[in-house]
């Protein structure tokens, strides 16, 4: 059995009517498909194939969230997918692709492999630039990056970006320094209470 095999749509045998087909695209399916930036996945491929005449419109619907290495830190990275993707498939003398609309397949094959349609429209939700939210990276890789990292002079986002990164740390350092005790007598003086010496008369 085939990497893909549960990924061959019958085609030529599919009545005239809506068929609909469920995948689950997990880490599996995209180590076969070589993709080295892709860590894990959680996502369900729902596909509808509606035939009528001698054309298949095919939709495909994905959801879930797919694991990438952040660009800054190296850490993981969950990312949300929620795309479509809609093709129109028929048959023809040759195989034709030259369209982003209609694909166009030989009559000599009965089916119709739908994993690397599936792979792209996943693959093409992913930003091109995937990084943790200002204050989420690993602190310790993402300081060591910044220090090995070579910029332009002119090159200003990467630089406000570090100055960014920069003050987030330093606000956490700052938030992890203890209270000094002596300054807890004084916290309810902005409470309203000005009864300090007991007597409430």
């Amino acid at each position: 059995m085939g990497k893909f095999t549960e990924f061959q749509l019958p085609l030529k045998s599919l009545p005239a009517g809506e068929h609909r087909y469920n995948y689950h695209l997990d880490k599996r399916f995209f180590d076969n498909m070589e993709s080295a930036d892709v860590r894990d996945a959680d996502i369900d491929a729902a596909l509808t194939v509606v035939h009528k005449s001698d054309v298949y419109d095919l939709t495909m619907h994905l959801t879930g969230t797919i694991t990438v290495p952040c660009d800054r830190c190296l850490d993981d990275l969950g990312l949300p997918v929620d795309t479509t993707y809609h093709i129109m498939v028929k048959y023809g003398d040759a195989y034709r692709d030259d369209s982003d609309e209609l694909l166009e397949i030989p009559e000599s094959e009965s089916t119709l492999n739908v994993a690397y349609m599936l792979y792209d429209t996943a693959s093409l939700a992913i930003p091109m630039k995937h990084v943790h939210p200002m204050g989420k990276c690993n602190r310790q890789m993402s300081s060591v990056l910044r220090k090995h990292r070579a910029h332009s002079a002119d090159d200003a986002d990467a630089e406000l970006e570090n100055r960014l990164v920069d003050e987030m740390d330093s606000m956490d350092a700052v938030s992890e320094i203890p209270a000094d005790p002596r300054w807890d007598a004084l916290r309810g003086l902005g409470s309203g209470n000005t009864d300090t010496d007991g007597d409430s008369e």
